[in-house]
């Protein structure tokens, strides 16, 4: 990705407020230190910034949104994405993001 910076973690999805809540991949708090202290010049309204994903062969145009209370950046996931990696909450997998 062309001027984009790449970062590649071990994560596991998570559910907010189950059933039927958003389904999200939190950043690693270390990751998340090192874009806000550099790249929050980027970040749009609510702590909102543009990123490219990635699961396994998939990828996609998405945000990361920073969440004050748990002081890290938050990816959503969302069903189209979930099915096609076959992603299950709490199994770890391997992503990466362009930011």
């Amino acid at each position: 990705m062309d001027g984009k910076i790449n970062y590649t973690f071990v994560t596991k999805m998570w559910q907010h407020a189950p059933p039927g809540g958003w389904y999200f991949v939190s950043l690693p708090k270390t990751i998340s230190k090192e874009i806000r202290e550099h790249l929050k010049w980027q970040e749009e309204g609510w702590g909102r910034m543009k990123a490219i994903a990635q699961i396994a062969g998939l990828q996609w145009d998405t945000a990361i949104w920073f969440d004050t209370k748990m002081g890290t950046y938050l990816l959503p996931i969302k069903a189209e994405i979930r099915a096609k990696s076959n992603l299950e909450i709490h199994r770890e997998f391997e992503m990466a993001i362009w930011v």
